[in-house]
């Protein structure tokens, strides 16, 4: 295990994403970031060789799902910190500095709060709240780093939750270890809500987040979620 940090992006047809992000994650910063791990869940475009072209490390997922991806990306990880990375959230830069240096000063894990790439009025209003340390408040979009230690401690993500696999690991995260919310933002992608609508598609995202504390079937998030939102 080398000290520093482990990024792993979990994608699905995310070709576009790739070749925006990655470059990003490779301009100069710290020295903390190991290695990069994208964990393909089985995609039809060109996501894999845009990884490659990259530099980044390609992880084949026996199956696809979120969950599921990024515990195949953290088995595979050799750094004492690992930093899970949706494909279209930027980190702010030295990201990794602060990540170390949160790290240094006591967290076990933690995320950074959150900003869009649009300047809708109500994105900026929802994004606005992550500045809070509330765990109702931390979604995937905002990355989360944590100890390795810690991670396999608490079993990795849920590989039985297809959605609010991110709420239920930041929870595991708090019970075992001290969380904490960078104050840099990450700009993550407002495409969902710019095809949805942002009002229809925080709505659907409020019915799923209150059917999930209610106790309902993953089967029947799930559905809501692919009947209700148009993907981009």
């Amino acid at each position: 295990m080398e000290d520093g940090i482990s990024i792993i992006i979990p994608v699905l047809n995310e070709e576009e994403a790739l070749n925006k992000l990655l470059p990003e994650l490779q301009k100069p910063q710290s020295g903390f970031v190991n290695e990069i791990l994208v964990v393909d869940g089985g995609s039809s475009d060109n996501s894999t060789n845009v990884a490659r072209e990259h530099h980044a490390r390609v992880i084949n997922s026996q199956e696809k799902g979120r969950a599921k991806q990024m515990n195949a990306g953290a088995k595979n990880a050799k750094s004492t910190i690992l930093y899970f990375l949706h494909a279209d959230t930027t980190p702010p830069p030295d990201f990794d500095s602060a990540i170390m240096n949160q790290i240094q000063n006591g967290a076990d894990a933690g995320c950074f709060r959150l900003r869009f790439d649009d300047n809708h009025p109500l994105l900026a209003f929802y994004a606005w709240f992550t500045r809070f340390s509330s765990t109702f408040l931390r979604f995937g979009d905002q990355s989360l780093f944590v100890k390795n230690e810690l991670f396999e401690k608490i079993g990795g993500f849920d590989e039985s939750l297809v959605v609010m696999e991110d709420q239920k690991i930041v929870r595991k995260c708090k019970k075992h270890g001290r969380f904490d919310v960078l104050k840099k933002p990450v700009i993550t992608s407002a495409r969902k809500y710019r095809e949805n609508g942002v009002v229809r598609l925080q709505t659907i995202f409020t019915v799923i987040f209150i059917g999930y504390y209610a106790g309902l079937r993953q089967k029947t998030l799930v559905r809501i979620y692919k009947k209700f939102i148009r993907t981009v």
